[in-house]
């Protein structure tokens, strides 16, 4: 795989003059709106990226995008891959390893989840603060030290200076945000009333089919992480409706200004 990894950063740097990003983002359903505040220099779509995994789901538009935002030179996945589409965890996870062998620093990640704390609401902002993984994990088989330790500590899987910053951006603004842990599933089914009252049990906030197995392969590196999820439908007793992807989609583009608001001045203030 880092052999892999090199060949593609070498490939990205011939195609972008050698561009070198200080943030990675990596845009989730329906949230890809961001990009419209980038100063774009360059933008690839992933078939012309050697050994990148192509998206297959709606609202992923499939690019990767370099140029700056808030002042930071970034590199934005506009665009994410799942487990879900059949993809192993090292191909969903390989763009976070690329990203930061092409020079970032920082990762920010957003989602669209499914909120089960009985206190949200449809189009609740929530700011990652921890993570339950249900997926299987994206480290197991052999390690490369050149990549990450064997065994990568996860006690702040999710960055408290940069959760605490983006409050703080959040108050200024007048936004509602909220606070909590993501548990992340497989899909690609939307979860049972039974299994989102599970979730809730084991202390999860919100649930989705992304972002954790990014995190844990970005810690592993000693990448900071900053994530923020909108709850695009609730999974409570008494208000889980039937949801479809275009639900997910149009509610998230509703919120989605807010959530960009958070991050593009969050970016510039790191």
């Amino acid at each position: 795989m880092l052999e892999q990894i090199k060949f593609t950063t070498a490939d990205i740097h011939k195609q972008t003059n050698n561009f070198k990003p200080e943030i990675g983002i990596i845009l989730g359903t329906g949230l890809g709106g961001l990009v419209k505040e980038i100063k774009i220099e360059h933008s690839l779509p992933y078939e012309k990226i050697a050994h990148f995994p192509l998206s297959t789901v709606e609202g992923h538009s499939g690019k990767l995008i370099f140029g700056t935002l808030g002042g930071k030179k970034i590199v934005a996945m506009q665009g994410r891959f799942h487990y879900y589409e059949g993809y192993t965890m090292q191909e969903v996870t390989f763009p976070v390893r690329v990203m930061k062998f092409l020079g970032i620093k920082t990762l920010f990640l957003s989602n669209a989840s499914g909120g089960v704390n009985p206190a949200f609401e449809v189009g609740e902002i929530m700011i990652i603060n921890d993570h339950i993984n249900l997926f299987p994990n994206p480290l197991i088989g052999r390690n490369d030290n050149e990549l990450g330790t064997r065994f990568p500590e996860m006690s702040e899987a999710y960055d408290k200076a940069l959760i605490h910053k983006a409050k703080e951006i959040a108050k200024r603004n007048n936004i509602k945000v909220s606070e909590g842990v993501y548990a992340g599933l497989t899909g690609p089914t939307l979860e049972t009333p039974a299994e989102y009252n599970y979730m809730r049990a084991i202390g999860a906030d919100a649930v989705g089919m992304s972002t954790v197995p990014e995190v844990i392969v970005a810690r592993h590196m000693g990448l900071p992480c900053f994530a923020i999820s909108i709850c695009t439908d609730l999974g409570v007793p008494g208000k889980i409706e039937k949801t479809t992807h275009e639900d997910v989609q149009r509610v998230a583009s509703t919120q989605e200004p807010k959530m960009t608001l958070i991050m593009k001045t969050l970016i510039s203030e790191i």
